[in-house]
């Protein structure tokens, strides 16, 4: 094993960084729209943006909370309308993840962003799809499909999303929860994740970024979610730390996305090292690398530079996201083997 004991940001962690094989559970495809992409295609498409220029955009990513950002979020996806569009958008992502040895992703989308604009679910889910067949192809990428609901929309709204996902089942691996969470807690969607695991669909759900440890039970109890995305606020319970150890539930934390969004005001005030103490089993990820400074491994630099991970940290990190994953026994095995092979011999 390597030396875990290095804290200076040395060009040794740099490449380590850089090179370990990641997988990345939680990534909203929507939201890895760069302002550039955002401009071409508003352009391409007649569509009308609020802002002159890149740099425009990038002042305006300056977010007090969830809902700023979601304010812009949803108005940057409008220039998303054809199947071309949504094919790009997902391309361009894969690029940069596999450039960062992303080596599977689990990506989530909004239909519900799109088809309240007129959009057909087919035309979203299948310019996604074609640009994560030719990333497995092109770019050794392994890759699945999360379907979330938008939290501050209606239960029955969610249902009528479910079934136009029912053609794709061979697509969209499972079903998730997202958007405004303070005052949608997950309990509100219970038939609809009944129905969506009748369905043969699994589930995930966002809970305790901004919302309380509470949001974490229900979404165990209630949606039977076998990944919390994000989570950080379980250590608020302590009878929900324990739970979540016991069972090894996955949290699929995003450091910068936290920081940028006001949930931590500073890196170094992050609870990582924290969940990590307690045994949980965390996971590092991107959740809007566009909006939020930073793809995946921007994310573990900056964990190392501010709260001084080590090695012997990121290859638990890494090895995490792997072991959380929907990949079958033999897949995560074949990746944990290519993760222990790169860290038994980097640095010799």
């Amino acid at each position: 094993m390597v030396d875990s004991n290095q804290h200076h940001f040395s060009q040794p962690m740099e490449v380590f960084i850089h090179r370990i094989p990641k997988a990345e559970l939680h990534i909203h495809i929507e939201g890895a729209l760069e302002p550039e992409l955002m401009f071409e295609l508003a352009a391409k498409n007649g569509c009308d943006l609020p802002f002159d220029s890149v740099a425009d955009i990038r002042q305006a990513y300056e977010f007090k909370d969830l809902q700023t950002f979601l304010d812009i979020y949803y108005q940057g996806a409008e220039v998303l309308l054809d199947e071309d569009d949504f094919y790009r958008l997902t391309w361009s992502y894969l690029q940069k993840a596999a450039e960062q040895n992303v080596r599977h992703t689990e990506i989530f989308f909004d239909p519900q962003t799109h088809t309240a604009r007129g959009i057909r679910f087919e035309t979203v889910v299948q310019g996604i799809q074609r640009a994560l067949t030719d990333g497995a192809r092109q770019l050794n990428l392994s890759s699945k499909l999360i379907m979330c609901f938008l939290r501050h929309l209606s239960a029955s709204d969610a249902m009528k999303t479910l079934r136009e996902a029912l053609p794709f089942r061979h697509t969209i691996i499972g079903v998730g929860l997202d958007s405004s969470e303070v005052g949608f807690p997950p309990e509100k969607f219970r038939t609809v994740f009944d129905q969506a695991r009748q369905e043969g669909f699994l589930t995930v759900a966002h809970a305790g970024e901004e919302g309380p440890a509470e949001y974490i039970w229900q979404a165990l109890k209630v949606l039977k979610a076998s990944r919390i995305d994000h989570g950080i606020r379980c250590v608020e319970d302590a009878g929900l730390v324990k739970y979540l150890v016991k069972k090894q539930v996955p949290l699929t934390v995003c450091p910068l996305s936290n920081v940028k969004l006001g949930v931590f005001d500073h890196l170094s005030r992050h609870n990582l090292h924290q969940l990590l103490e307690l045994g949980l089993c965390v996971t590092v990820n991107s959740d809007d690398p566009a909006y939020f400074d930073g793809y995946i491994e921007d994310n573990f630099q900056a964990l190392h530079e501010h709260l001084g991970i080590d090695f012997q940290d990121i290859y638990k990190l890494t090895r995490n996201a792997f072991q959380a994953s929907f990949l079958v026994p033999a897949e995560k095995k074949k990746y944990l083997k290519e993760l222990d092979g790169f860290v038994s011999g980097f640095g010799h």
